[in-house]
């Protein structure tokens, strides 16, 4: 038997011990999953959102005990869990309505009737992350289910404690339990598994880039469904006509939130040359008033990284001769933490400029006109998200569809909102999450001809 301990990154304690599922246990599971598929699918639409609903119920019930899980479980501040733990209520409540409204068509044909159906896919293999561990499983069961699939979920062997709580609710909800199972366990052996087994019928993964490829890789041996959001390293674009105490006021934001520990954090701040040496005034008080420090007070504002592991791979761009401006604080004592940092880079193929490091470091750089705002902005190979500060709505629309990205937001830093589509453009992804669409990517189009001749 293989076990983890599950840390709390704040203070380093453990906080519990699991059992981790093996080949076997994940064989078994799936097997449950293919054998509840039928009875689930034959769930009546309206009946299926009616389990749905009670599910979202429970977690709203729930809703304390789920983000006091993760502060001890991932070190998210307390108001940002109670939000995650929220947005999963509501993506519930939001595809509660898909059963119902996933309709195919009558298309007009000689000879007979053409009809088609949106079937189920079947049984989906979630591969959840460890930096947003509620809401990203809740984006990847919550249309899967509505669209009568079984799933079988894998959260990150770090952060596994919220998705098991999920998994109880969703029982006593009512959904049968093979048809939402919560199975801890290395990716290398329950993620891989889901690749290669050939009952899964789709596999969605939300982690690195690098990961990403390998699982895509797998699936096309078996011509396997795949929805993949990878990496980012996104562009905060400010103009010189941009409110610039409001875009240096929000930048901390946009990139130390989550410590940094998230896709679409925008990394790359560049700034108009005009107002460069201002933004970087207004900038430095925003960054190191921020407030960094226990996840569980009311008043923090940035926690601590996931692992010591991972606070060693962000501290790797950071040596005696990196550029750095300025810093925010961190406490001295237990736990993963690292200082918002700012960083000159000297050059824009630096390390630090194009790899996404993860965490609570920035860069920034000046542009000269838009062409160079955009050709800047583009230079990655991710295209996840971004932001656009300025009060020309022309030029406001005219960056918007230039960049290469998949969620971008005007004045705001704000990428997920569960009504509309989220995903990435070049290596930052595969297929879209969340919005109206999203169940019917759980679906197969059947066509289905009656001749009445």
């Amino acid at each position: 038997m293989t076990t983890t301990d599950v840390v709390n990154p704040a203070t380093e304690a453990v906080v519990t011990t699991l059992e981790l599922a093996d080949e076997a246990a994940t064989d078994a599971a799936i097997d449950r999953a293919q054998a509840a598929l039928p009875s689930w699918r034959a769930v009546a639409p309206g009946d299926r959102a009616r389990l749905l609903r009670r599910f979202a119920d429970a977690i709203d019930a729930d809703r304390e005990h789920l983000a006091q899980l993760e502060v001890t479980n991932s070190g998210h501040t307390i108001g940002n869990a109670r939000w995650e733990a929220g947005n999963v209520r509501d993506v519930v409540q939001y595809y509660s309505a898909a059963p119902e409204r996933l309709l195919g068509k009558q298309i007009p044909v000689p000879g007979g009737v053409n009809m088609t159906f949106l079937e189920p896919v079947g049984v989906v293999g979630i591969i959840v992350p460890w930096n947003f561990p509620m809401p990203i499983a809740g984006w990847g069961f919550a249309p899967a289910l509505a669209a009568g699939n079984t799933v079988v979920l894998k959260p990150a062997e770090l952060t596994p404690l919220t998705a098991i709580r999920l998994g109880e609710l969703a029982v006593q909800a009512g959904i049968p339990a093979d048809v939402f199972q919560v199975l801890p366990g290395k990716g290398s052996v329950v993620g891989q598994r889901f690749v290669t087994h050939p009952a899964v019928r789709k596999v969605v993964f939300t982690g690195s880039t690098e990961v990403g490829k390998q699982i895509m890789a797998g699936c096309a041996a078996q011509v396997k469904r795949v929805t993949l959001e990878l990496g980012g390293k996104n562009a905060n674009v400010v103009f010189a006509d941009a409110d610039l105490d409001k875009a240096a006021a929000t930048a901390p934001y946009g990139v130390f939130d989550n410590a940094g520990q998230d896709c679409c954090a925008r990394s790359r701040i560049l700034v108009q040359r005009s107002v460069f040496d201002k933004f970087m005034e207004l900038l430095e008080p925003a960054v190191q008033g921020l407030v960094v420090g226990d996840p569980s007070s009311e008043a923090t504002e940035m926690g601590p990284l996931i692992s010591a592991a991972h606070r060693a791979s962000v501290a790797s761009y950071i040596d005696a001769d990196t550029p750095v401006v300025f810093r925010g604080s961190a406490p001295d004592g237990p736990g993963f933490w690292f200082p918002p940092t700012v960083v000159l880079p000297s050059s824009p193929s630096d390390r630090i400029v194009t790899d996404e490091v993860f965490g609570p470091v920035v860069t920034v750089v000046p542009f000269d006109d838009e062409d160079d705002a955009v050709r800047q902005a583009n230079d990655t190979e991710y295209g996840l998200s971004g932001s656009i500060w300025t009060r020309d709505v022309g030029r406001a629309l005219r960056v918007s569809r230039a960049i290469e990205a998949g969620n971008l937001s005007v004045n705001s830093h704000s990428s997920v909102r569960y009504w509309t589509p989220f995903g990435g453009f070049k290596q930052s992804g595969l297929g879209r999450e969340l919005g109206p669409d999203a169940a019917a990517a759980f679906t197969e189009t059947k066509n289905v001809f009656i001749a009445t001749d």
